[in-house]
C-alpha cells in the first residue's frame, strides 16, 4: 500500500505528494497522499481502515487514489480540489488482523493499556469530542474501549494533529468503514442533529442515490446522522472533525457487507464496491468545487 502511494510520488510529481502525518505504535508510517494542481484549492479529507478488521475500506481509498493519479479522464476532478488521502488510518491492527484467522476479526489499535492485560484501543471512541459520553467503554477488554484519556492512540492524534493544521481548507471529510451501506453524519454522541442536518442529509442522499444507479449488487444506502441510524459512539472521528475543527461536512460512510460476519466481502465483490462508491465520491466533490472553489 505505502509502496503504491510512494511510486505515485515518483511518477506523477506535478500533481502528487505524500507525507507522513506520524507514526503508529508500532513504528509505521502512517502515510497521506495529496492530489491536486494548486495548493490554496478547497480540500476534501478521507481516511479508511480506522478498524483493523473492515478490510474493504482501504482499497476504496486506493482505488479512488487510483482513479484520481492514473485515470486521465478524471483529471478534472483535481483541478480545482484538492484530496488528502489517508487509506490505512490503523496499519498495526490491519496486519495483525492479516497474521492468522484466530486474529481476523481484530478491531483496535495495538498498543498495551497499563492497566490490563488486553491490548488496543477502539480509535473511533478516542476522539476528544465528548469522549465517553455515550456508545463508549472504560474496560480495555471491550473492542469499544475509549482509551485511557481522549489522544492515547498516535493514529487519532496524528490524524487529529493534521485535521487541525489544515482545518481552513478542509471542506469535506470522509472516513470509509464497514460495514451495512450508510452514509452517517454527526452527531454520534447524541441524537440532537446539527445545525446543517439538512445540507448533510441532502448530500449524502445524492451520493447515494448515484451509487445505486450504477450498482451491479443492489446496493443501497441509508442516511441520517450516526446515533439516528445505527448507535450512539462518543468521540468517534467525523463528531471530533466537525465539532473541534468547523469543517461543517462530514461522514462516515459504512461499506457493503459480504462473507465472514460481514467483514469479509468475496473477492469478485471488491472492484463492484470500489467502482460504485467512487461514483458516490464524485457527487461530493461537485458539491465541494461548486461551493468552495474559487475557479
Amino acid at each position: 500500500m505505502n509502496e503504491y502511494l510512494l511510486t505515485l510520488e515518483r511518477l506523477y510529481p506535478h500533481i502528487v505528494q505524500v507525507e507522513s502525518i506520524g507514526r503508529t505504535f508500532e513504528g509505521r508510517d502512517l502515510l497521506l497522499i495529496k492530489i491536486g494542481a494548486n495548493p490554496n484549492n478547497p480540500t476534501i479529507l478521507i481516511d479508511a481502515g480506522i478498524h483493523a478488521r473492515e478490510w474493504i475500506a482501504p482499497p476504496v481509498a486506493l482505488y479512488i487514489i487510483n482513479q484520481l493519479v492514473e485515470n486521465p479522464a478524471n483529471y478534472r476532478l483535481y483541478q480545482n480540489v484538492n484530496w488528502n488521502i489517508i487509506p490505512s488510518l490503523n496499519p498495526d491492527g490491519y496486519e495483525f488482523s492479516r497474521s492468522s484467522t484466530w486474529n481476523r476479526l481484530w478491531r483496535k489499535t495495538r498498543q498495551p493499556n497499563q492497566s490490563s492485560s488486553c491490548i488496543g484501543t477502539d480509535p473511533n471512541r478516542n476522539f476528544e469530542y465528548y469522549w465517553m459520553f455515550a456508545g463508549a467503554s472504560a474496560d480495555p477488554c471491550d473492542e469499544t474501549y475509549a482509551g485511557p484519556q481522549p489522544f492515547s492512540e498516535p493514529e487519532t492524534a496524528a490524524l487529529a494533529t493534521y485535521a487541525l493544521r489544515n482545518r481552513h481548507q478542509i471542506k469535506l471529510y470522509i472516513s470509509f468503514h464497514s460495514y451495512g451501506n450508510m452514509i452517517l453524519y454527526p452527531w454520534g454522541y447524541t441524537n440532537d442533529l446539527p445545525d446543517n442536518a439538512d445540507e448533510l442529509q441532502w448530500l449524502g442522499e445524492l451520493a447515494g442515490l448515484a451509487i445505486g444507479r450504477v450498482s451491479t449488487l443492489n446496493s443501497r444506502y441509508v442516511v441520517g446522522s450516526s446515533t439516528n441510524v445505527l448507535y450512539a459512539a462518543a468521540g468517534g472521528s467525523d463528531d471530533w472533525v466537525k465539532g473541534v475543527t468547523g469543517v461543517g461536512l462530514a461522514y462516515t460512510i459504512e461499506l457493503p457487507a459480504g462473507g465472514l460476519f460481514g467483514f469479509n466481502p468475496p473477492a469478485t465483490s471488491i472492484l463492484p464496491i470500489v467502482q460504485e462508491t467512487f461514483e458516490g465520491i464524485t457527487i461530493f466533490h461537485a458539491y465541494v468545487e461548486a461551493a468552495y472553489s474559487k475557479n
